[in-house]
């Protein structure tokens, strides 16, 4: 069996579905479907797991495509927060618990909605220290503004 660490946890266990190769530099290891297994540790954890540890909470925020300051940003709290709860320096909270796993499920389950939110929230980190307002005035019209665009 293979102990699978790549995800950040520690506890995952493969009892196939990988190759290993003698290199000069030691053992390779090749997963054959890392996506697929990512999914299904996710879910694992989203629908079995009573109470999620800062690592699987790190794990289903990272597969979400979320950072932690975009999932901070989201619920109203700070990225150093979040960090904090996935290092367990402080106790994760019920509700981003709750949270977390229902994102992941919706987004699995092919919530299309949500998919485009979690793909601007991906985007709002960037966006927010990027970007630059334009504004411009139209006769007769008065003041407005365009999309925010990123600064040159």
């Amino acid at each position: 069996m293979y102990h699978y660490t790549d995800s950040g946890l520690r506890n995952i266990w493969l009892a196939n579905g990988y190759k290993s190769k003698r290199t000069p530099y030691g053992v390779a290891v090749a997963i054959e479907d890392v996506e697929g297994l990512h999914r299904v540790i996710g879910l694992c954890l989203a629908r079995e797991k009573p109470k999620l540890t800062g690592r699987e909470f790190r794990f289903l925020r990272k597969e979400l495509g979320l950072s932690q300051a975009a999932f901070a940003e989201a619920v109203g709290n700070d990225a150093q927060t979040v960090a904090l709860w996935e290092k367990n320096k402080t106790r994760l909270p019920v509700w981003a618990d709750r949270l977390v796993r229902k994102l992941y499920l919706e987004a699995t389950g092919g919530n299309e909605k949500l998919r485009d939110l979690l793909e601007r929230l991906k985007n709002q980190d960037e966006q927010q220290r990027e970007s630059k307002w334009i504004f411009e005035e139209r006769p007769r019209k008065g003041w407005s503004t365009t999309t925010p665009r990123k600064a040159a």
